[in-house]
């Protein structure tokens, strides 16, 4: 009898963070929906068939096969009292070998945003990665104006690393990121390190 892969939970103060289900579907399209106006500024430019089914049932099957190749962990927020979709965190762009480094990504619904839940998310999935999947660098790179990630990043131990010249297509134009990185074992601002 051969017994079904631990599919990754992670569990925080006031959510669980776990894979996106086809049961989903409802809470996120409508939290897109009413949150598009607070998404798009910092996001790639949205399909024509974003919020539908159909898409979403893709997004469902992608974040089953990158888990399971190891190059990603797609989590949404769930908010345990109610269940409710409040968001996503995805820890992409995987690399082994020398590397041992992966990036972040995330979007929150604007009636959840400036409430903790992002720097929770974020700050049990850089443990997550750390201490499960053994990593050693979790990187995350957001808009200069971008004051709510940055400061998210920032309280949760990322330092500032740099500017990277039109790192994403965001809102339809290429645009400048600052890049932030969290190290398992942060060795910046040593001098006596050979």
């Amino acid at each position: 009898m051969m017994l079904g892969r631990r599919k990754p939970r992670v569990e925080t103060e006031r959510m669980t963070l776990r894979l996106p289900a086809h049961g989903d579907f409802r809470d996120w399209s409508l939290l897109r929906q009413e949150s598009r106006e607070f998404l798009t500024p910092w996001e790639p430019s949205w399909s024509d068939d974003h919020l539908s089914k159909r898409a979403f049932t893709n997004r469902v099957y992608w974040a089953q096969r990158a888990e399971i190749a190891g190059t990603a962990v797609p989590f949404f927020l769930i908010r345990r009292e109610d269940g409710r979709v409040l968001g996503a965190i995805t820890l992409d762009n995987i690399r082994r070998g020398p590397a041992q480094s992966g990036t972040i990504g995330y979007w929150i619904g604007a009636r959840y945003a400036r409430q903790g839940y992002m720097r929770e998310a974020i700050e049990a999935v850089v443990f997550y990665a750390f201490h499960d999947l053994g990593l050693s660098r979790i990187e995350a790179a957001c808009l200069p104006e971008n004051a709510a990630s940055r400061g998210a990043l920032e309280k949760s131990g990322f330092k500032y690393e740099g500017v990277a010249q039109a790192y994403l297509q965001i809102d339809g134009r290429w645009r400048n990121h600052v890049l932030y990185s969290s190290l398992r074992s942060d060795r910046r601002g040593r001098t006596d390190v050979g």
